[in-house]
């Protein structure tokens, strides 16, 4: 089985020593799963879904790896490059295993738990999109260890808003 690997650069710039962990991972189970050659790092927030060239990239790395639908793209990091990440996979191949570590509260109770992804385009939100179950998601705490306090306010109020619509 092959995974390709997609992290946010901000995760990658707070949490030093994840690439080399990743790494770690992969060759320790190596007779179960195969690294696809680098691992790629995407922009976060808003850039990730306005600019389709991260999208290309992606595909790009599913091309050039023989990634296919027996495959799994393994994204890790916020809510916008979980939803391009996430469009990546569920065009190529007409779907590949997606498989979400989001890295934010907001993302770890919203869109890293949904079946939302897309892209904005003609300068409109989510403009282009799927809906796509995920094959896996986990949520790991670890990854709120390094989030400010604006980050942690945003995502409890989104819980709270949700909380208190239904």
């Amino acid at each position: 089985t092959k995974a390709l690997m997609v992290i946010d650069q901000g995760v990658v710039e707070s949490h030093p020593s994840l690439k080399d962990a990743i790494k770690s991972y992969f060759d320790y189970n190596s007779s179960q799963v195969e690294l696809c050659g680098n691992i790629l790092v995407v922009p976060g927030g808003e850039q990730a879904k306005n600019n389709e060239d991260y999208i290309r990239y992606v595909l790009d790395g599913v091309n050039e790896f023989g990634v296919d639908r027996h495959s799994y793209i393994v994204v890790i990091g916020g809510g916008a490059v979980i939803d391009a990440v996430g469009y990546a996979a569920a065009i190529a191949h007409r779907g590949v295993r997606l498989v979400r570590i989001p890295t934010t509260v907001l993302s770890q109770n919203d869109s890293g738990v949904g079946v939302k992804n897309g892209i904005n385009f003609f300068g409109k939100k989510n403009f282009i999109g799927s809906f796509a179950t995920p094959y896996a998601i986990i949520n790991d705490d670890t990854f709120l260890t390094t989030l400010d306090d604006r980050n942690w306010r945003s995502g409890v109020s989104e819980a709270v808003k949700v909380a208190l619509i239904k």
